[in-house]
């Protein structure tokens, strides 16, 4: 069952290891783009593999709000039948809860010709322009206009030479989804190739879409094609991976992570093995051993190294947060360098209070010296990502830490003091008491 929209605290008591097999969710980030590329066709999508999490209870509740079926039939298997779309006023409340509501403009626009979209929300990790998506759906033939709202109309979509001013990935998504219902080809290029991009234009094909280049940062699109009926397999989360790497080494656990998508980890287990944190793969799975060096490896010559997020194929932006609290509990000294979110690194005054030693030297950068032992403290999660991170941290200090604004977590991660608890976690879910 979904869980509340209410606020959440845990109480985390940490300093247990874990053991055990865990499977990671399906890719939150590709699912909601697909459950809006959804509303391109008029037949019904049948999805497996749905994370039950707050952003995509949230998005569910926006495409009914337009006359969409979208209906839950098993626990992670999701049908929508979008034979209707109604352009009508979204709730401004939801959209101000998840960014992914700015998806909706390319498959509403294509199957309606306009939307009012309300300012779509999210994590607040430094100013997230839409520019991209703007410049993309107006070479595509829309008009856009901007006063409390964001109006989108376009009376018909052309395929165009579409250069992205960024490799933004929720723009390629717009822009994809756009494309496949415009007439003639489009040429989509600086376009981001991240996973859950690979994910939505695979099932762009499947659909009866014509997509060439998944996977690289040029991509090719026969537009006006007709779209039908189909099933799909949302892929496993990379960045849960990555969460649960960090998870067994801070707090020196033996996880198996299951269907672990390792085709994907390249560049997280890299980043990882700069930390002296190594996992064994066998076929599909992951497993990180209790006995890792946790040994800082420093660059030729004995510098200082560098972990530093860019777009895909390297190192992932939402893993950084989780890089950083495990660091904590290694051996020597790393600089951690957030590029792509200007707010990103603010927590780490959270685990500074909790006795990690972490020079913020400015918005983008980092410098961990470890390991130092954790205390318990009272935590406050800002977002997804470092919420996670901070969740880690409870779990690998010494003594019971309460995270408030917990529900923040949720938004990207199913059902996690549960599924943590089943392999030996001890956290308490409760709603938040009042301030």
């Amino acid at each position: 069952m979904p869980q509340s929209p209410d606020r959440i605290e845990y109480a985390v008591e940490g300093g247990h290891r874990l053991s055990g097999a865990i499977e990671p969710s399906g890719n939150k980030n590709a699912a909601l783009p697909i459950i809006c590329a959804a509303l391109l066709t008029d037949q019904p999508v049948e999805l497996s593999n749905v994370p039950r999490i707050r952003d995509v209870e949230a998005l569910i509740k926006l495409i009914r709000s337009l006359g969409v079926e979208a209906v839950w039939t098993g626990p992670n298997e999701l049908t929508i039948h979008a034979q209707v779309v109604q352009p009508t006023q979204l709730d401004p409340d939801l959209c101000s809860r998840i960014r992914a509501s700015i998806l909706l403009a390319g498959p509403v626009l294509s199957r309606c010709g306009q939307l009012t979209l309300p300012p779509p929300g999210g994590d607040v990790i430094g100013r997230r322009r839409l520019d991209s998506h703007f410049l993309a759906l107006q070479q595509l033939g829309a008009e856009i206009s901007l006063n409390q709202e964001i109006v989108f109309r376009a009376k018909r979509m052309t395929g165009a030479d579409v250069f992205l001013d960024e490799p933004s990935v929720t723009a390629t998504e717009n822009a994809l989804c756009a494309a496949v219902s415009a007439s003639g080809t489009t040429v989509l290029r600086n376009c981001a190739s991240e996973p859950h991009v690979q994910d939505l234009a695979h099932f762009l094909n499947r659909m009866g879409a014509r997509i060439e280049g998944i996977g690289s940062n040029c991509m090719t699109i026969e537009g006006g094609r007709p779209l039908g009926r189909v099933s799909h397999r949302i892929g496993p989360d990379h960045i849960e991976v990555g969460s649960l790497i960090g998870l067994a080494a801070a707090t020196g656990s033996e996880i198996r992570i299951t269907n672990a998508g390792v085709d994907q980890l390249r560049s997280t287990l890299m980043g990882f093995e700069k930390l002296g944190i190594n996992c064994a793969i066998e076929g599909d799975d992951l497993t990180v051993s209790s006995e890792q060096s946790k040994l800082i490896q420093p660059d030729f010559g004995g510098h200082v190294p560098k972990i530093e997020d860019q777009p895909w194929p390297a190192f992932p932006a939402d893993t950084m947060s989780i890089a950083i609290v495990t660091a904590t509990q290694c051996t020597g000294m790393v600089l951690m360098f957030e590029k792509m979110f200007e707010s990103r690194m603010f927590f780490v005054d959270k685990l500074i209070a909790m006795g990690a030693r972490i020079v913020l030297c400015d918005p983008h950068r980092a410098v961990i010296s470890g390991p130092t032992r954790l205390k318990a403290a009272r935590l406050e999660s800002p977002d997804i990502r470092a919420g996670m991170a901070m969740l880690i941290a409870a779990m690998a200090a010494d003594g019971t830490s309460i995270i408030n604004n917990a529900q923040q977590i949720e938004r990207g991660y199913e059902r996690i003091e549960e599924r943590l608890n089943a392999i030996g976690a001890r956290i308490t879910r409760t709603p938040a008491r009042p301030a």
